[in-house]
């Protein structure tokens, strides 16, 4: 299984490079969007490929793969840019504690492809792509909720 897990990981990182890419020369794709953070350690800027998910009138930004580089950085700033084709923004991301986290996941899996609660799974942070699963999971999930910078 790690290396199934493994060969999986290689193919989201080539297609994120392609999603960075395309975002770079002003073609916005799906939800998703870039990220720009300093990263926690370096102070270098760090680009990532992230969707952005749209939830009862606000916009949300979900960890889908264990210790991903970009919720350690996002949780060491104060501003992260997001940026989607040609457009970019300061914005604070507010991260949901635990609870909070519950609604939100069990909403986004109901709402979403079936592939969203598979990619859960596939990345080894739920065992099961249900709603109730996922939500079951919300502390192993982190979940971001986009605020504009004041």
């Amino acid at each position: 299984m790690a290396q199934d897990t493994d060969a999986w990981l290689r193919k989201v990182k080539r297609f994120n490079k392609v999603i960075i890419w395309l975002q770079k020369m002003g073609i916005a794709l799906g939800p998703h969007h870039l990220i720009t953070t300093t990263g926690h350690r370096t102070g270098q800027p760090r680009i990532a490929a992230i969707g952005v998910i749209p939830i009862a009138g606000q916009r949300y930004i979900f960890q889908a793969y264990p210790k991903a580089a970009w919720v350690a950085n996002v949780r060491a700033a104060q501003t992260v840019t997001l940026s989607r084709g040609r457009r970019s923004s300061v914005v604070k991301l507010v991260e949901l504690p635990v609870e909070e986290r519950r609604p939100i996941l069990r909403d986004h899996i109901a709402n979403s492809h079936a592939r969203v609660g598979n990619l859960f799974v596939t990345t080894g942070l739920v065992e099961d792509p249900t709603p109730q699963a996922v939500a079951d999971a919300a502390d192993r999930i982190a979940v971001f909720r986009i605020e504009a910078q004041p």
